[in-house]
């Protein structure tokens, strides 16, 4: 192997062992995967459009070990994961230039039935993780953690290896970002599937058999193969 390719490797290994997280929103979902990953022993950061010491009460409270920082996505966003937890139609209020280069996750949901009708999203033929990915320029979006329950989250996970243990699908253009994705996953305590790129997300959208489930990792992926003429045709 050349020097290059090893140090190639080598990024590639290190770049999966995330361990700071930054979560943009201190909502139900926000603070559950803050929770969950402070479990998985990592550290949290989490961000609000409010200033970190109003916050700073909230978040000892009810996710404590976790950090509240300044601004909603600044401190958050020099992590080595970023969790986007906002409402979906707030998500132009995100810094473009801070994230950047960033590995996010989107964790957010288009529900029109549940969350009112949006046009950025009702009138685009993408999936609003596309719609998102191209707001954020530079970001390295990853489509995953839409299609759990908050409590779920907290009560669902299981050590590798399980059987039983639940599936959590994710989809993405850079794989990478996926791979760094499917470490914080398992880490979480559940199997990560891979959808394929970002426009498969719309596979474990709001209303799908995956969305309303929970599934191991050979039924989701089943699920997932069967989604894929219907996401083509979208």
């Amino acid at each position: 192997m050349s020097s290059q390719s090893a140090m190639s490797s080598q990024s590639a290994r290190t770049s999966q062992h995330a361990t700071t997280i930054g979560i943009l929103g201190a909502g139900r979902v926000g603070t559950a995967l803050a929770r969950q990953a402070l479990k998985a022993g990592y550290q949290v950061r989490i961000a609000t459009r409010q200033p970190a010491a109003e916050n700073a009460l909230l978040v000892d409270i009810v996710t404590p070990g976790a950090v509240a920082v300044a601004v909603q996505s600044s401190q958050a966003a020099a992590s080595d994961l970023v969790v986007l937890a906002i409402p979906l139609h707030k998500y132009r209020t995100l810094n473009p230039g801070e994230l950047a280069g960033r590995i996010v996750i989107d964790a957010m949901n288009y529900w029109a039935p549940v969350d009112g009708v949006f046009d950025d999203f009702e009138s685009d033929p993408r999936t609003s993780s596309e719609v998102v990915e191209e707001f954020l320029q530079g970001a390295r979006v990853v489509k995953s953690l839409n299609h759990i329950g908050y409590h779920e989250l907290e009560e669902d996970d299981k050590p590798a290896g399980m059987p039983t243990r639940r599936a959590l699908a994710l989809a993405g253009d850079d794989a990478q970002a996926k791979a760094v994705v499917e470490s914080f996953i398992d880490r979480l305590g559940y199997d990560a599937v891979d959808a394929g790129f970002l426009a498969a997300g719309r596979s474990f959208e709001p209303a799908t058999e995956i969305f309303t489930g929970s599934h191991t990792a050979n039924q989701l992926r089943a699920l997932i193969q069967k989604a894929r003429p219907l996401a083509a045709a979208a």
